[in-house]
Protein backbone atom coordinates (compact mmCIF):
# COMPACT_ATOMS: atom_id res chain seq x y z
CA UNK A 1 0.00 0.00 0.00
CA UNK A 2 1.31 3.44 -0.96
CA UNK A 3 1.88 5.95 1.82
CA UNK A 4 -0.41 8.99 2.02
CA UNK A 5 2.32 11.48 1.10
CA UNK A 6 3.16 9.64 -2.13
CA UNK A 7 -0.54 9.37 -3.08
CA UNK A 8 -1.01 13.10 -2.44
CA UNK A 9 2.14 13.95 -4.40
CA UNK A 10 0.98 11.83 -7.34
CA UNK A 11 -2.47 13.45 -7.24
CA UNK A 12 -1.00 16.97 -7.21
CA UNK A 13 1.21 16.03 -10.18
CA UNK A 14 -1.82 14.74 -12.13
CA UNK A 15 -3.78 17.92 -11.39
CA UNK A 16 -0.84 20.13 -12.36
CA UNK A 17 -0.41 18.28 -15.66
CA UNK A 18 -4.12 18.61 -16.44
CA UNK A 19 -4.19 22.34 -15.70
CA UNK A 20 -1.09 22.85 -17.87
CA UNK A 21 -2.82 20.94 -20.67
CA UNK A 22 -5.92 23.11 -20.24
CA UNK A 23 -3.85 26.32 -20.27
CA UNK A 24 -1.96 25.35 -23.43
CA UNK A 25 -5.24 24.30 -25.06
CA UNK A 26 -6.81 27.69 -24.32
CA UNK A 27 -3.76 29.69 -25.42
CA UNK A 28 -3.19 27.79 -28.66
CA UNK A 29 -6.85 27.77 -29.65
CA UNK A 30 -7.25 31.48 -28.91
CA UNK A 31 -4.18 32.16 -31.06
CA UNK A 32 -5.55 29.98 -33.88
CA UNK A 33 -8.90 31.77 -33.63
CA UNK A 34 -7.20 35.16 -33.97
CA UNK A 35 -5.06 33.96 -36.89
CA UNK A 36 -8.17 32.58 -38.57
CA UNK A 37 -10.08 35.82 -37.93
CA UNK A 38 -7.33 37.92 -39.51
CA UNK A 39 -6.27 35.66 -42.37
CA UNK A 40 -9.53 34.09 -43.60
CA UNK A 41 -12.50 35.58 -41.76
CA UNK A 42 -15.09 34.01 -44.08
CA UNK A 43 -13.77 30.46 -43.73
CA UNK A 44 -13.55 29.03 -40.24
CA UNK A 45 -10.97 26.30 -39.85
CA UNK A 46 -9.64 26.82 -36.32
CA UNK A 47 -12.50 24.86 -34.76
CA UNK A 48 -11.23 21.57 -36.20
CA UNK A 49 -8.19 21.78 -33.95
CA UNK A 50 -10.39 22.89 -31.05
CA UNK A 51 -12.84 20.01 -31.48
CA UNK A 52 -10.32 17.20 -31.79
CA UNK A 53 -7.93 18.55 -29.18
CA UNK A 54 -10.96 19.19 -26.99
CA UNK A 55 -11.86 15.51 -27.19
CA UNK A 56 -8.36 14.71 -25.95
CA UNK A 57 -8.70 17.27 -23.18
CA UNK A 58 -12.02 15.78 -22.07
CA UNK A 59 -10.40 12.34 -22.07
CA UNK A 60 -7.57 13.70 -19.92
CA UNK A 61 -10.09 15.31 -17.54
CA UNK A 62 -11.98 12.02 -17.27
CA UNK A 63 -8.77 10.24 -16.34
CA UNK A 64 -7.85 12.81 -13.70
CA UNK A 65 -11.20 13.62 -12.13
CA UNK A 66 -13.52 10.66 -12.72
CA UNK A 67 -11.76 7.41 -13.58
CA UNK A 68 -9.44 7.53 -10.59
CA UNK A 69 -12.41 8.10 -8.32
CA UNK A 70 -14.42 5.24 -9.81
CA UNK A 71 -11.79 2.53 -10.11
CA UNK A 72 -8.65 3.96 -8.52
CA UNK A 73 -6.37 2.52 -5.86
CA UNK A 74 -8.62 3.61 -3.01
CA UNK A 75 -11.57 1.83 -4.59
CA UNK A 76 -9.46 -1.30 -5.08
CA UNK A 77 -8.28 -1.27 -1.48
CA UNK A 78 -11.84 -0.79 -0.21
CA UNK A 79 -13.08 -3.73 -2.29
CA UNK A 80 -10.21 -5.93 -1.11
CA UNK A 81 -11.05 -5.14 2.51
CA UNK A 82 -14.74 -5.86 1.85
CA UNK A 83 -13.95 -9.28 0.35
CA UNK A 84 -11.51 -10.09 3.12
CA UNK A 85 -14.17 -9.28 5.73
CA UNK A 86 -16.74 -11.30 3.82
CA UNK A 87 -14.42 -14.34 3.66
CA UNK A 88 -13.72 -14.19 7.40
CA UNK A 89 -17.38 -14.98 8.14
Amino acid sequence: MQDPYERARKRVKELKEFYMHLSVFAAVNLTLFLINLVSTPGRWWFYWVTVFWGIGLIWHAFGVFIEDRLFGKEWEEKKIREYMEKNKK
